[in-house]
């Protein structure tokens, strides 16, 4: 992370004595990325956080990354995650979508709270497209709502807790007051949280030209400190013999812990959960088209993260204000559309929940008599876009995961070729 926060009680200095109220110690916990060189937090524990008292093995590996199979025939796809079951939690019930060497894409709509867990294999960007979620971890809680990415860096032990009265994300309202274009589960009492999970081999940071080199976000960047929420702390909970469910690349283990690890009174550092609300991102525009890299949100190990927010439309007298055809040769591109009308695929079947596919061996473009309606459009006085995407970029091509045949409109690939013209 960019800056240095402190929550709780800290000693004056590193790794020096810390008492408990009792006299004894309190167990300090170095959490680094990349061994001691890069970004870390010290945590204090009330009980030791390497007292473990059984492990179970729950699998060599799960069923759904042994379903995967190459996109082949190769096809454009779409998903419509509406089709997919409801129920479970935002840990193991994720239902995987798409998947590479680098990263897991899946989806989830959640009811229930999760296991403890802690994904061991490399961080997580949870993106909330409806309803909302308590999450509770080792560094403190934070509330997401629907618009909400939530970052949880690699080994962070973590909760969700779904929670009641959450709406649908969509564009230009603050965190809480996000309208959705479809209700979603907007107003319910149930509790409930539907959120897309993209979980990497490795970190999941702001892009690099976006920072100093001392790591403050600069001027030209599309979001700064000041929009990222962090977790209140500290969170303390009781209780012995609590179960972490621990992802590895090896599979998922049962870890049983002495004490409960929520357990810490105070850390300080540079590495945490935050969140960043997809209406807080600050697009750029130019006077033609912007490619996507004006919308590049995070960056993961071989791939992007990107946020298409409502903006001010290309604004030359000739601008042809929508995606011109492309094709980018060494990447898969995924997007999930989560909020209004977004122009290119008109006429294609593709609505909020949607996922598309574009893989690096197909040529995508606007459906036909998109870019002839975005010109009208402009004629007719339109000035913004009120579209709202994620959208990830692999430089992998993207294997389909075991949900994407429930959830797949088979008659998409070919809807340039039937559109009317």
């Amino acid at each position: 992370m960019p800056y240095y926060r402190v929550t709780g009680e800290i000693p004056r200095k590193r790794h020096v004595r810390f008492r408990r109220p009792d006299g004894g110690l309190y167990a300090e916990e170095l959490m680094g990325e990349e061994g001691f060189v890069s970004d870390s937090s010290l945590l204090y524990h009330a009980h030791l956080p390497t007292a473990i008292v059984k492990s179970e093995g729950l699998g060599d590996a799960d069923a759904a990354d042994a379903a995967i199979s190459p996109n082949y025939p190769l096809l454009p796809r779409h998903f419509r995650t509406g089709d997919l079951p409801r129920g479970g939690d935002l840990l193991l019930g994720r239902q995987l979508l798409l998947a590479n060497d680098d990263v897991r894409i899946s989806f989830a709509a959640a009811d229930s709270p999760s296991v403890l867990y802690r994904n061991s294999t490399g961080d997580e960007a949870i993106y909330l497209r409806a309803g909302s979620a308590r999450f509770e971890s080792v560094y403190g809680s934070l509330v997401a709502a629907a618009g909400d990415y939530v970052v949880v860096p690699r080994g962070t032990i973590h909760r969700w807790i779904p929670l009641a009265g959450g709406t649908a994300s969509g564009a230009g309202a603050g965190i809480g007051a996000i309208g959705g274009a479809d209700g979603g589960n907007g107003g319910a009492a149930a509790p409930f949280a539907e959120a897309l999970v993209i979980e990497a081999r490795g970190h999941i940071r702001p892009p690099r030209r976006y920072l100093s080199q001392y790591g403050q976000f600069l001027e030209h960047a599309p979001y700064s400190e000041r929009d990222l929420r962090c977790p209140d702390g500290p969170l303390i909970a009781d209780g012995e013999d609590v179960a972490v469910v621990v992802r590895t690349r090896g599979g998922l283990t049962r870890l049983t812990y002495a004490h409960h690890p929520f357990d810490v009174v105070g850390w300080d550092g540079c590495l945490y959960p935050y969140a960043f609300n997809i209406a807080d991102f600050e697009p750029i525009v130019k006077r033609t088209h912007a490619p996507p890299p004006v919308h590049q949100t995070f960056e993961g190990p071989n791939f992007v993260i990107c946020s298409f927010c409502p903006r001010v439309l290309d604004f030359d007298p000739e601008a042809v204000p929508i995606p011109y055809n492309h094709h980018n040769v060494d990447s898969d591109e995924m997007m999930f559309y989560v909020a209004g009308d977004y122009t290119a695929r008109k006429g294609s079947g593709v609505g909020i929940g949607s996922i598309t596919l574009h893989p690096s061996g197909f040529t995508h473009g606007p459906q036909p008599g998109a870019v002839e309606a975005a010109i009208r459009g402009l004629a007719e006085g339109r000035t913004t876009t009120d579209e709202t995407a994620v959208m990830v970029d692999t430089f992998r091509p993207l294997l389909l995961g075991p949900a994407s045949g429930p959830a797949e409109d088979a008659e998409y690939a070919f809807s340039w070729a039937r559109a009317p013209r």
